[in-house]
This record gives C-alpha cells, structure tokens and sequence, in this order.
C-alpha cells in the first residue's frame, strides 16, 4: 500500500475492516495498519478517530501517557487506513488464552495506573473514550514466561512486561460534540446511559470500573445483553438505584412504584443470584491491597456520577500508593 507498507499478516477483523501487521519499508520497521472498510458511516468514523488520534500525538508529543501513537495515515482505494505502531494481544485475549484465569491486585495496580493516568489525560483535554474494554487495552509486547500456579495447579501465561496501552478511538468524543445518546459496549455501559440521563466522562470510570472487575475475575462483571437485567445485575451487586435517579429518566417502563421491575423468581433471576453478589463479597483474600482495591472499586461504580470518583481523583487513591512511589523514584 502507497508503496511503502508491505503486508505480513492480519493482526484482526471486525465490523470495521481489518488490522493486518505490514512492513514500513521507509523506516524499516513493522506496524499495524487498520484498513477500514469503504462504506461511508465506517469511513466517517475513522476520520473522526485520526482528529482525535491527531490531537493527542499533539497534546503527548513525548508519549508520556498510554495512549496508541498515530504513525501515519492515508487512502488506498477508497479505504481509509490508519498506521499505528505495533502492539501485542490485547489484554481479554490474553486472558483468554490463559484460561481466563485472573490477572493478580499487584498486576492490576501497575496496569490500571497506567491506564487510569492515559484516560485522565484524555480528560483533561476534554476527550471521553466511551468505549474502554478489555479488548481496547493492548500489551505493548505479547512475550511472555510459562509458570506453576500453586493454587490452581497448572501452568498458566505471566506477561513479561505490564506495560499498556489503550487503543480504538474511533467513538471517543469531545465535550463540545455531538453526545450519541447510546455509547460504550453493553457489559461495560454506565447506568446514566441506559437509563437515558445524559452522560460525560465519569461513563469512562464506571466502565474501568467493570474492566477491573474483570481482570480479578477472570469473567465480565454483568454478563447480559438485556437493559432491564442490566440494572438487575448492578442492583444485586451494587444495591438500589437511587430514587432521584428514577425520578429523572425516561425509561419509566423498567421500573413500577420506584423499584426495579422485573421477576425475581424467572429464569433471569435464577442466572443473576448464580452469578451476581454484593461487591465486597467477591473480595477472595481480605489482604489490605485487596481491601484499598475494593473501596476504589466502589468509588468507580457509583450509581450518581455527582458522587462519582475522577480518574484524577483515583489516581491519588491508597491503591495506588507503591505506584506513585515507584514513579517518583524513577523520575
């Protein structure tokens, strides 16, 4: 392509298009090419997502924070295709090849540090991702070593480096745009969007909130496709939505005299009671890091986003104190 990429391999497909590994034979380098397919509502986005890919390579330009770097882009035959540099798995392929068995507190804090200070950084420069799942957060190398895990006693995957990123900024949307009033994946969508309140950048903290929760269980949070069991799940574990909530939305048909309606005792029910219980009851060790990582959890899903925890906010959290250290020190 524009005789310069040579492609190797396809990295991943999608609705969008594909990502293949290609050649940059300028640079002599490998990278990733996302070629989005010639339909004009996938072409409208990805230019989106190079303003928006433009404006941090601008606002970042000593990529301090963990956000994919734009290398390039151009047209090749009606296609728009973005240049990124090359990453490795994304981090729910990851688990997946590994069984899915959970990543540990102390991995989680060195990734969702780096994530955490990525999204505020966004934020601060007016940006909201909407879209942050495990599959939009990359590892910047896939190596990694084979070691026996004394509690489930097998084998299983230890990435060599926890370093990442967060990709696919083709919904991320300025605060001064146009607000869809529907974003974010179904697992990790925040309350005031399914309840048609209007949202802001405090979506983006409830869905790394779900995302944390993910990579301790090794398994999506609220594992549904259905709104209404949705807010069933979040109750369960969350406990009630708060009245001053229901009193705003428009959604008036998933609840009756200011409850939740829906059957308790029908098959949805029994799923949920399986797989949804009180947040603090999925807590697996009671250590004090475990205990600091639970408290920000349920600062992140907070039903009012006026109560809310920021990025900016939890990046100060005890959690993330051996963090803050660390960085100092090496600063």
């Amino acid at each position: 392509m524009k005789e310069r990429y040579e492609v190797i391999s396809t990295l991943g497909e999608g609705a969008f298009g594909k990502v293949v590994e290609c050649i940059d034979r300028d640079k002599d380098e490998h990278v990733a090419v996302k070629i989005v397919r010639n339909i004009d509502c996938f072409s409208e986005v990805a230019r989106s997502e190079i303003a928006v890919l433009q404006e941090i390579n601008g606002l970042d330009d000593d990529n301090r924070f963990a956000c994919v770097r734009m290398l390039d882009w151009f047209e090749h035959r009606g296609h728009v295709c973005i240049v990124f540099e090359l990453l490795g798995l994304n981090t729910f392929e990851f688990l997946r090849q590994n069984d899915f068995l959970s990543f540990s507190v102390e991995q989680i804090r060195h990734m969702a540090f780096q994530i955490f200070r990525a999204v505020s950084f966004l934020h601060r420069n007016k940006l909201t991702h909407t879209d942050l799942k495990p599959e939009n957060i990359l590892f910047v190398s896939s190596d990694f070593d084979l070691v026996y895990n004394e509690e489930t006693k097998c084998k299983q995957k230890k990435p060599r480096s926890l370093d990442v990123k967060v990709v696919d900024f083709g919904t991320a949307t300025f605060d001064h745009d146009h607000h869809e009033s529907l974003v974010s994946t179904r697992q990790y969508r925040a309350p005031e969007v399914i309840l048609d309140l209007g949202w802001s950048q405090s979506c983006d903290v409830w869905s790394l909130g779900c995302v944390l929760m993910e990579f301790l269980l090794g398994r999506v949070l609220f594992m549904t496709h259905d709104s209404r069991e949705h807010l069933a799940m979040m109750e369960k574990v969350l406990g009630p939505i708060p009245p001053h909530l229901l009193k705003k939305t428009s959604k008036k048909h998933y609840f009756h005299n200011e409850r939740l309606n829906w059957d308790e005792q029908g098959s949805s029910g029994d799923y949920i009671r399986k797989h949804c219980k009180p947040l603090k009851q999925f807590m697996q060790r009671g250590s004090e890091e475990e205990r600091q990582l639970f408290d920000l959890l349920s600062c992140m899903l907070e039903y009012d986003v006026c109560r809310r925890i920021t990025l900016e906010e939890a990046l100060w959290h005890p959690f993330f104190s051996p963090e803050r250290t660390h960085k100092h020190q090496r600063s």
